[in-house]
């Protein structure tokens, strides 16, 4: 079962590499929300905004499956989030504006 997860997460880590080279280059740091450490976390991990820090965001965070695993309604400048309950692997991130719309995404890694 280990391998399989092992695979899965090389064969869709290399197709987002994939899609980012044909899309061309990563955008800049400047164009980001949020930044957040550590990474690979193990017990907690904090998302710092650094931009429009007066609007209210909502962050909630996926398996890398899909499935949702954590949402938080409302963000300060700095929030700092629990991952004892979470196993191992690879979780994506996404920041929603007070509309709903995605401002800025993630991925992060869990080391237990």
């Amino acid at each position: 079962m280990r391998i399989f997860y092992i695979l899965l997460s090389f064969i869709l880590l290399t197709s987002i590499q994939a899609k980012s080279q044909v899309r061309g280059p990563m955008p800049d740091q400047d164009h980001k929300v949020v930044k957040f450490y550590p990474n690979p976390a193990v017990s907690y991990i904090t998302f710092e905004l650094v931009k429009e820090a007066n609007k209210t965001f909502t962050l909630q965070i996926f398996s890398f499956l899909g499935r949702k695993v954590k949402d938080i309604p409302e963000i300060s400048d700095r929030t700092t989030v629990q991952l004892i309950d979470l196993t191992r692997g690879l979780y994506t991130f996404q920041l929603k504006d007070e509309t709903g719309r995605v401002t800025d995404s993630g991925i992060f890694q869990i080391n237990k």
